[in-house]
């Protein structure tokens, strides 16, 4: 975790997403080799690993192993938080459960259409799906993160505006929602819509903790990065290489925002993080082999 004493204003967190990497894989991978890379990763001292779900194995198949793979970790030198998604009530309470898990996380879409197609439920019946999964949480002691998906625009033609995100926001936080990802699913966010999200959204909220979820080009990622930091934004998703993103983005060279681009931003801005260099040049090691066919 950072230093108690560094300034928050120039502190970044990091969550790193290997389920997100994972999650459309196409070879599968054995769940002694998920655990290896998590352990590793774990090592790497990132604030958060969003490492796994609980969602049907037939909508995931690479992610059925969730449990059986944190069961293989040791979690007794570490301070980084587990981040588990969930997308309906039977998930959410299975993740409640297990005293490890930090974090419960919900994709929530701005767009209905790709709400139905993402977790097969309207928005309103996900926003029942948040209200009991944030009273799991508070039952249980987490913390319920909700991923505004489709949050800079979205590829159906629906309405999308700066006003429409600070509504649903606005729902979340009323429904007492203390973190909220701005997900670019499709890897449309470019310094614009960042600057008019965030300027928005922070002040008009802020008892809630706003995180940045890019998917995007590689040769777009810094200016996204410095965009975001710009404007008050300062916990972020990443994935080590940019592995893993969405299939709906139709564009081969959309994945993730690229861990190690993050950490050269923040090296060259002088943000503080939480990431030790040596662990984490093994971890993109371990990923290279990981994620090759």
């Amino acid at each position: 975790m950072p230093n108690a004493s560094a300034d928050p204003s120039n502190t970044i967190f990091i969550t790193e997403c290997p389920r997100d990497a994972m999650q459309g894989f196409h070879r599968h991978i054995p769940t002694g080799e998920k655990a290896g890379y998590l352990q590793q990763l774990l090592a790497a001292g990132f604030d958060t690993l969003d490492f796994g779900s609980f969602v049907s194995p037939k909508a995931i198949p690479q992610l059925a192993d969730t449990r059986e793979v944190l069961e293989q970790l040791d979690l007794s030198h570490t301070n980084t938080r587990l981040l588990a998604i969930i997308a309906n009530e039977r998930g959410a309470r299975e993740a409640a459960s297990i005293d490890s898990i930090h974090f419960l996380g919900y994709p929530f879409s701005v767009s209905e259409i790709f709400q139905e197609r993402n977790t097969h439920a309207s928005r309103a019946a996900s926003l029942l799906a948040v209200e009991t999964a944030a009273s799991l949480c508070a039952t249980h002691g987490k913390e319920m993160l909700v991923y505004l998906s489709m949050a800079f625009g979205n590829p159906y033609g629906e309405p999308w505006t700066t006003e429409l995100v600070l509504q649903w926001a606005g729902k979340l936080q009323g429904m007492g929602i203390r973190h909220i990802a701005l997900a670019d699913t499709i890897g449309v966010s470019q310094p614009g819509n960042i600057r008019e999200l965030f300027s928005a959204l922070i002040p008009a909220y802020p008892e809630v903790t706003f995180h940045a979820h890019f998917h995007t080009r590689p040769d777009q990622a810094r200016e996204k990065i410095e965009a975001a930091l710009q404007h008050g934004c300062r916990h972020f998703d990443s994935a080590i290489r940019g592995f893993g993103g969405c299939p709906m983005a139709m564009d081969d060279l959309v994945g993730n925002l690229p861990t190690e681009q993050l950490l050269d931003v923040a090296a060259a801005l002088h943000f503080t993080h939480s990431v030790q260099p040596t662990p984490f040049q093994k971890s993109m090691t371990l990923a290279t082999h990981l994620f090759s066919e």
